[in-house]
């Protein structure tokens, strides 16, 4: 018998039926499967619903909440609630775990006990026809801890990340007014994470905790582009706003960063390249003009939130 790792599962889906069944049939498949998996549903149809009602994944659990559609932000924020676990996975629903990324998880958690979070390294799928290109890779294989204030783009994606349930309670969980879905676009997961060492966390980047993801037409990676930076915008002047002074060296960092990459492809003529850094640094200044003009308080998830 698969032996239950006493983890919780998030998974956040809207109008993608079959990646959710998909997503799902490799856990079960993996070396330990959840002790729950929480699937929260945005869809403006049934057909998810009625996939789940109709598929088995052997001994694993899954339950399905029905969502308006108020963005990724709350989806995080309900499946987390709901997790009956004190460890929350959460993986998105066009990837695919590899078998051992959930034993992965349970094991560094079970021996680190002061880590707050983790995240891990995401490859792309296979090709399928148009959609040949990589979107929110994480490739490198080296070990790495993160604490203090610092960039969070180098800790991990929010595709393949898991946190301690006390940590994300602490910092009120994700931000309801960023990521997709929402009027901030994007910039969920670096917020998030950013927070979370904020407050103190500890936050592990775990190569082996490996997950494969689904690639993008050219359209849909140049898309995000610009959703991409707007969030990283909007999240470092909501920052900034709380009286947090880091956040305006984080903005700094960031520009400086993705100028960095677009001078690059210009000197190497990679045009598409340095076409998506300027999409990129467009949605960026977008994001903080958004961020300016968003005086909503915070909405999330906990004592931290509202």
């Amino acid at each position: 018998m698969t032996r239950v790792a006493p983890l919780s599962v998030a998974i956040s889906t809207r109008d993608r039926p079959d990646a959710l069944g998909r997503c799902l049939s490799a856990l079960a498949a993996g070396d330990a499967v959840p002790a729950q998996v929480i699937v929260v549903d945005q869809s403006r149809d049934d057909e998810t619903r009625s996939m789940l009602g109709q598929a088995r994944w052997g001994t694993m659990s899954v339950t399905c909440i029905r969502q308006e559609p108020l963005g990724l932000a709350a989806s995080q924020n309900t499946a987390v609630a709901s997790a009956s676990c004190p460890t929350v996975a959460v993986i998105d629903d066009d990837c695919i775990a590899d078998r051992q990324w959930l034993a992965t998880i349970e094991s560094t958690f079970a021996s680190q006990e002061e880590l707050g979070a983790l995240t891990g390294r995401v490859l792309p799928l296979e090709s399928e026809g148009d959609r040949v290109y990589p979107v929110a890779s994480r490739t490198s294989i080296v070990r790495k801890d993160f604490s203090g204030k610092t960039v969070p783009w180098p800790v991990g994606g929010g595709n393949n990340f898991a946190v301690r349930r006390e940590w994300f309670d602490r910092i009120g969980g994700c931000d309801e007014r960023l990521g997709p879905g929402t009027p901030g676009q994007g910039g969920l997961d670096m917020d998030l994470f950013y927070r979370l060492l904020r407050e103190g966390a500890r936050i592990r980047y775990e190569p082996a905790a490996l997950v494969y993801h689904e690639r993008q037409t050219k359209a849909g990676r140049l898309a995000r582009r610009p959703m991409y930076g707007h969030g990283m915008g909007a999240s470092c002047v909501l920052r900034l706003r709380e009286g947090d002074l880091y956040a305006l060296r984080l903005l700094g960092e960031w520009v400086f960063f993705r100028g960095r990459l677009l001078g690059s492809a210009l000197l190497r003529r990679q045009w598409l390249a340095a076409y998506e850094e300027w999409l990129m640094l467009g949605g960026t200044l977008r994001g903080v003009v958004h961020g300016v003009r968003d005086r909503r308080p915070q909405r999330g998830h906990g004592p931290g939130g509202s």
